[in-house]
């Protein structure tokens, strides 16, 4: 038996835009808003959503880019690459912070979830759901390999719901000083985690890329459901 998937209209003032849902094969649970890369909410993102469901969690992916290209679908190299790069530039970001707030508010009203709602974001999506964090619409948030973190530092204080890290040793878009400074910001307080892959590069999580690697994603996987077990 698979989860149940559909999409779904998520009201944004006056208009509304998408989200990829995917429910529990129990029914319902908390919800989790699994925020996309540069590259749309492609089949890997519909496969991470549909993984949090099996996980027992009420999923949703926001086209996060729905008011340049609705729906993009692309892939990790050449024109598509390039095309994700465009869209992000032209995004922006405080309205898709707010489109995250906006879906997280959608996922509390659904009958399935059960109440507390955390945002994953990767890469783009990452700090996106940093930002969401540091704005108080989710209640637990998870980053894995989010660029340019090291560069809204301003909002750390802000951030007060638990928050969990994940960068790659060999990340040549986020180097390591990067990583330190947004380590050395959250040093001494207890809602945040970090953790470094060995021999990882960025994309790591994402099994299509040439980048992925198995080892990292499933032991990152697996710290991340510990901590959203213990938070949601």
């Amino acid at each position: 038996m698979s989860v149940s998937t559909r999409w779904i209209d998520i009201p944004a003032g006056n208009d509304s835009f998408g989200g990829y849902l995917a429910l529990p094969r129990g029914g319902k649970g908390p919800g989790i808003v699994i925020i996309q890369e540069i590259f749309g909410v492609n089949g890997h993102i519909r496969d991470v959503v549909e993984q949090y469901a099996l996980d027992g969690y009420v999923a949703i992916a926001p086209d996060i880019f729905w008011r340049t290209q609705p729906r993009v679908e692309l892939d990790y190299v050449g024109a598509d690459r390039d095309k994700g790069i465009e869209l992000m530039q032209k995004t922006d970001v405080k309205l898709a912070v707010q489109d995250i707030g906006a879906t997280a508010a959608a996922l509390r009203t659904l009958p399935e979830c059960t109440g507390k709602v955390a945002a994953i974001g990767y890469c783009f999506g990452g700090r996106l759901a940093y930002l969401a964090a540091a704005e108080g619409s989710v209640d637990a948030a998870v980053a894995y390999y989010g660029g340019g973190i090291q560069n809204a530092l301003d909002v750390a204080d802000k951030v007060t719901v638990p928050i969990q890290f994940h960068y790659a040793e060999n990340d040549h878009g986020i180097p390591l000083d990067a990583v330190g400074q947004v380590k050395e910001r959250f040093a001494g307080r207890d809602n945040a985690e970090f953790h470094l892959y060995q021999n990882a590069e960025h994309g790591f999580n994402c099994s299509v890329r040439a980048s992925y690697n198995q080892h990292a994603s499933g032991l990152a996987h697996g710290r991340t459901l510990t901590f959203l077990a213990g938070r949601l």
